[in-house]
């Protein structure tokens, strides 16, 4: 599979409107190729280098139809989006997308994506850790895009 954004390149910095800084707004995404036995996508945006165990997690996306190949940009803070899918807790404990606003340095982040043969059998509000949980065992394929981030206010002149 591949997963690419018309709003960065894999390794390219994510522009401000989808941070903290900016409109914190979702970027949009695409992608193709993915196994014919699909039944759903998860799409998961994690910092590894968040200054807390394991991390931080920005976003959580599941049961993302397998006929999508599509995300728009600026996805509603919602539950469940139609035609989307259902949306987890970032690590922020609200629901939905949470931009990058790293304390300090460049942050990657990695948007993930999974091919899963089966759905995750979980309601709304869902963590990271509780659909990792129920993809184990389920997963197909998988696509990853990295994008990098550092605060406008944080940056060294």
């Amino acid at each position: 599979m591949l997963l690419t954004s018309v709003a960065f390149q894999a390794g390219g910095e994510i522009p401000s409107y989808h941070s903290s800084d900016g409109e914190d707004a979702s970027p949009e995404l695409s992608w193709k190729d993915a196994p014919a036995e699909t039944k759903s996508f998860v799409l998961i945006m994690h910092d590894p280098d968040a200054p807390r165990r394991g991390g931080f997690t920005h976003w959580v996306i599941y049961n993302i139809p397998s006929e999508t190949g599509h995300i728009q940009a600026n996805v509603p803070q919602e539950e469940q989006i139609r035609g989307l899918g259902m949306q987890g807790r970032n690590d922020g404990g609200s629901l939905g997308y949470m931009g990058p606003a790293p304390p300090s340095g460049v942050h990657r982040y990695f948007l993930r994506l999974f091919a899963l043969d089966d759905t995750v059998d979980l309601k709304p509000g869902a963590t990271h850790s509780e659909v990792s949980a129920k993809m184990k065992g389920h997963i197909l394929a998988q696509a990853e895009l990295m994008g990098t981030y550092e605060s406008k206010d944080k940056r060294v002149a």
